[in-house]
């Protein structure tokens, strides 16, 4: 199936590999970096403007995810379809996997849907891009190579009318020590106020890539731009998604590496 998918125009691969060979330990996963969905949805029922806000994807995490990629040498994997469609990093039994509200705008398109429509859903976009991942994964693993997952996300400055004041959020779980690090770092630019656990904070039902990547690699969590990074057991609102900031990611990411490497095994 995923084969003649492929060859569909309006349905591409269900992920996008970049720098796959990168020598770095950090491995960029980047699930909501496209607004894309086939004609044949007729935008789930909504209007042209609202699949451009942030309902439909992380506005600016594929820059920031490309970018970085390119600066740390690391590896990145972007997700190709909307959010909207399936949530890449929601588990399939959470309620907003498939949302049929999001924010404050209900979806029609993703009411009453068929057992058929969610599994053609996921057997077309989320099997495909985790599987992916985890092929790559598994093969570092075998190489005996340390990974820290770090997942590119954005968030909006305010959320059904509650202001957020950060400009960047680190969530971690299990990473303390490299979340830590990483605040630190980008917290020496005085303009900038960085929350950790900000916006939100790392649950089952909320984070499906930080979870199913745990085992024995290192995570960090979500950044978060407004809109922009997000790194596995934690999460990182993006700067502002200019070149000069990513910069300055891509600083704090490999200073922090480099910190946490030398203080403990990796």
């Amino acid at each position: 199936m995923t084969e003649a998918i492929r060859s569909w125009p309006d349905w591409p691969p269900a992920i996008e590999v970049l720098n796959e060979s990168g020598a770095s330990d950090i491995v960029l996963i980047c699930e909501h970096a496209s607004n894309h969905m086939p004609a044949e949805y007729q935008g789930l029922g909504l209007p042209a403007h609202e699949l451009t806000r942030h309902i439909a994807w992380d506005i600016g995490a594929a820059s920031m995810a490309r970018g970085l990629s390119q600066q740390l040498g690391a590896a990145c994997f972007l997700g190709t379809y909307s959010r909207l469609l399936i949530d890449l990093n929601r588990p399939l039994d959470s309620p907003t996997s498939i949302p049929v509200r999001s924010e404050s705008t209900d979806i029609p398109g993703n009411s009453n849907l068929s057992d058929a429509e969610k599994r053609r859903r996921i057997e077309r976009i989320f099997t495909p891009f985790h599987d992916r991942i985890r092929v790559y994964l598994d093969d570092r693993d075998r190489q005996g190579k340390p990974t820290r997952i770090v997942a590119i996300h954005s968030f909006t400055p305010t959320f059904l009318g509650k202001p957020r004041p950060w400009h960047a959020g680190v969530l971690f779980d299990k990473s303390h020590a490299f979340a830590t690090r990483l605040i630190e770092r980008l917290a020496c630019d005085t303009a900038l106020v960085i929350g950790a656990n900000e916006p939100y904070v790392i649950d089952r039902m909320g984070d499906y890539a930080i979870r199913a990547w745990r085992g024995s690699r290192l995570s960090g969590g979500p950044c978060r731009n407004p809109p922009g990074p997000d790194q596995r057991g934690g999460r990182h609102r993006s700067m502002d998604g200019t070149p000069r900031r990513g910069t300055e990611l891509a600083m704090a990411l490999y200073v922090s590496r480099r910190l946490l490497s030398r203080s403990s095994p990796p």
